[in-house]
């Protein structure tokens, strides 16, 4: 294995693998020191991992075996095997470091019936970890996890209106005569579907409407029926008019700056769903049942919008887009690029990567895919080991303006070569592109480079099927092309000669060059 160096590794634990266990009549406090030497080991070999192999870690929770020792009165005994499993999954779900990724088999176990997820047949038989049908169940689960981890996990669910949020058709039905809300079945299942999606919203995933519709219309009724639970505020795009819906999701796309594969489009109309398939083939479609009851239950099944951790960033992500539709709508009405950008009156704080900017650095590293220059993906632990290594150096920029904070906006990670400052990452949200962030940061680079003996910075495009619009980055600010390969690959160069000089930026600086 450690031959082999592994970007992840994978424990497949069940709850046959606790090495301690209370005595049944042990009280609470008793139970606790238990639970707390079960943890050291785990966090033990994770360390022992990470030493070794520096990689991300994904290891399953406990199931709770189907049995109950105490029956009824299982939970409420401090030394029941349940109650101990449970405190167990507690203690490494808050406790684990960062590269260490806890996968919620106990949850899939409750999914399936714990009797059928735990049938003894096939573990005496054969050592299989549940019921053989459900791993495949069990295998999308932990490759879903996976898969987040390269950056692939979907960022806007997109919504059709009638008959998908609502039943009937508002442009024929009326505001008051759609279903929806309390005292009918139909309209209290388009409520709890329209609940879903606003949790979702709430933890970072953006929303967006794709109707044929009459604009103003579809708009109001989220502000004038008195049960709708999705508000006008709760939409980081809405697309209601009569164009092709293949066109209005490339749209939605372009405005909210993502790819197009990363939309998940819900309608009620097979037909609709046949031509988003074709026409645009790179968005998620799933195959929706004709009651909408099981809307929610096909969604959680895909796993469309896996989440590795959820950070303070993630909970303001409407608000981030809602203000750039104001940043636009100003820009829009300036009468050139520099007032515009003069009148945002923009802070910039530029620092290394820190405990506190690790989550979200690397959510950065995987879900960014057009300003970024490289494209590679780097797991919390390869960032971690790379942040111990005294030749390497981390940068992150965080932005605000008048209109609000964006947040931590992007990313460099850079070694210091023999020659050069050689950048390995750089990436950008799309949320501030042309606002001075890449010269701003390169005039910090340029800055750390010469505080260290280097007088140049070389630079690396891997191009990619999203990644064109960085093409000319390092050209447009003033690198030389060294080389080019036949995949596409340049090579750049910036030297920092002495007549070079820090380009113009209208962003306040609050960076510590001393202690950075």
């Amino acid at each position: 294995m450690h031959r082999f160096a592994p970007q992840v590794l994978f424990l497949a634990t069940t709850w046959r693998d606790l090495a301690h266990h209370p005595d049944y009549a042990s009280d609470a406090a008793d139970v606790s020191k238990v639970v707390e030497a079960e943890y050291r080991e785990w966090a033990a070999l994770w360390q022992k991992a990470h030493e070794n192999l520096g990689c991300q870690i994904i290891q399953n929770n406990f199931t709770l075996p189907p049995w109950r020792s105490f029956a009824n009165h299982e939970t409420r005994q401090a030394g029941s095997p349940a109650r101990f499993i449970a405190l167990v999954n507690q203690t490494i779900a808050s406790a684990a470091p960062p590269h260490v990724t806890i996968h919620d088999v106990d949850y899939l176990a409750s999914l399936a019936g714990r009797w059928r997820w735990d049938d003894p047949r096939f573990y005496h038989n054969a050592k299989l970890p549940c019921d053989p049908e459900c791993l495949v169940d069990y295998a999308h689960s932990v490759a879903s996890i996976i898969a987040a981890q390269l950056g692939l996990a979907k960022k806007c669910l997109v919504l059709d209106l009638d008959n998908t949020l609502w039943g009937g058709v508002l442009g024929d039905d009326g505001l008051g005569g759609i279903r929806l809300g309390q005292g009918d079945p139909v309209g209290e299942s388009f409520l709890d579907f329209q609940k879903y999606a606003q949790s979702l919203r709430r933890r970072g995933v953006l929303l967006a409407v794709c109707s044929k519709n009459q604009h103003e219309t579809a708009w109001d009724a989220f502000s004038k029926h008195p049960e709708m639970a999705l508000r006008q505020g709760d939409f980081s795009s809405f697309m209601a008019n009569w164009n092709d819906k293949a066109t209005n999701l490339r749209a939605i796309a372009q405005q909210l700056n993502i790819g197009v594969d990363s939309l998940v489009f819900i309608d009620d109309n097979p037909a609709e769903r046949a031509i988003i398939r074709q026409l645009v083939p790179e968005v998620a479609v799933p195959e929706m049942p004709d009651d909408v009851t099981g809307y929610v239950r096909i969604i959680e099944q895909h796993r469309y919008f896996q989440v590795l951790n959820v950070g303070a960033e993630d909970f303001q992500r409407t608000a981030f887009y809602q203000a750039d539709r104001e940043r636009r709508q100003v820009q829009s009405t300036a009468a050139d690029i520099e007032t515009f950008l003069r009148s945002l009156e923009m802070k910039a704080t530029i620092g290394p990567i820190n405990p506190t900017t690790l989550e979200r650095s690397v959510q950065l590293i995987h879900r960014s895919n057009q300003f970024n220059l490289t494209t590679r993906r780097r797991t919390v632990a390869e960032v971690t080991r790379l942040l111990e290594d005294p030749s390497w150096i981390s940068r992150t920029v965080s932005l605000s303006d008048r209109f609000g904070d964006n947040g931590l906006i992007s990313v460099v990670l850079a070694r210091i070569g023999d020659e050069a400052l050689e950048i390995d990452t750089w990436l950008m949200s799309c949320r501030v592109l042309q606002r001075g962030v890449e010269q701003l940061l390169l005039n910090h680079l340029a800055f750390l480079a010469r505080e260290r003996g280097r007088n140049m910075i070389r630079g690396q495009y891997i191009p990619t099927p999203k990644n064109a619009l960085v093409r000319g980055h390092y050209e447009g600010l003033g690198f030389s092309k060294t080389g080019e390969g036949d995949d596409g690959t340049t090579n750049w160069e910036l030297c920092l000669t002495p007549e070079w000089k820090p380009i113009t930026t209208f962003i306040q600086e609050d960076a510590n060059y001393a202690n950075a």
